[in-house]
């Protein structure tokens, strides 16, 4: 499986964005898309995950109110808005995906994107 993560880039404080997340490899009729960040200097950290059959979603508690997690089976696509973006908001965004399992440990799946990088500025 191969995952292409894109839509990141340049945002100004209080903007909003859209991250997509597209799969190729296979067709996914199962399992678990996950999106993770990483800011400099720190940990890769849980923000959002789907269940690709059903839709539904889990967020991590401090990501709740301004992001969503969304797939388009028909394209076989994932994505990520971030409204109200802060510049801690300010990381690499990876997607990631996995068959079963703990939805918010990285350890835990299986393929990975390339990560986009969305940087907002003051």
């Amino acid at each position: 499986v191969q995952l292409q993560a894109s839509g990141g880039g340049l945002v100004q404080s209080g903007g909003s964005l859209r991250l997509s997340c597209a799969v190729s490899g296979r067709t996914l009729n199962s399992g678990i898309m996950g999106w993770f960040r990483q800011a400099p200097g720190k940990e890769r950290e849980f923000v959002a995950a789907i269940y690709w059959t059903s839709g539904v979603t889990y967020y991590a508690d401090a990501k709740k109110a301004r992001f969503t997690i969304l797939r388009d089976n028909s394209k076989n696509t994932v994505y990520l808005e971030i409204s109200a973006l802060k510049p801690d908001d300010t990381a690499a965004y990876y997607c990631a995906a996995k068959r079963y399992g703990p939805l918010d440990v990285v350890s835990g799946y299986e393929d990975w994107g390339q990560g986009t990088l969305v940087t907002v500025s003051s």
